[in-house]
C-alpha cells in the first residue's frame, strides 16, 4: 500500500492541533449535553474517523448510529444533484439529542 506522505501536497493542520480541537469539542459537547439523551449520527464513509476520536473525548453517556447518503451515479464522479439515502437509521431519534457527524471534504 501507498503511504499517502508520498502523494500529500501539504498539512493544513496538524494532528496535535485537531486533536487538541477534538478535546475542546468533546468538552463542550459534555457540558452542553449533561443529563440529556445524546445520539451521534455519523454520516458514512469520511465521518467515522473523526467520529472514533470525537467519541472518546464526550464524557457524557451517548449513543451512536450511521447514514449514508449519496449523490452520484453508480460508478459516477460527479453528482447528480439528487440526494439518496443508502443507510437510514435503525434508532427512532425522537426525543434525542442529536449531533450530525460528517466530513467535508467535497
Amino acid at each position: 500500500m501507498q503511504d499517502y506522505h508520498e502523494f500529500l501536497g501539504e498539512v493544513l493542520i496538524s494532528e496535535a492541533a485537531l486533536q487538541k480541537r477534538i478535546r475542546e469539542l468533546g468538552e463542550e459537547i459534555s457540558r452542553d449535553y449533561e443529563g440529556k439523551k445524546l445520539l451521534l449520527v455519523c454520516i458514512l464513509r469520511g465521518g467515522v474517523l473523526f467520529l472514533t476520536d470525537l467519541m472518546r473525548a464526550i464524557r457524557v453517556p451517548h449513543a451512536i448510529e450511521f447514514m449514508a447518503v449519496s449523490s452520484y451515479g453508480v460508478g459516477g464522479r460527479e453528482s447528480t444533484g439528487q440526494v439518496r439515502i443508502t443507510l437510514d437509521l435503525n434508532t427512532d431519534i425522537a426525543d434525542r439529542d442529536v449531533i450530525l457527524v460528517e466530513d467535508i471534504i467535497t
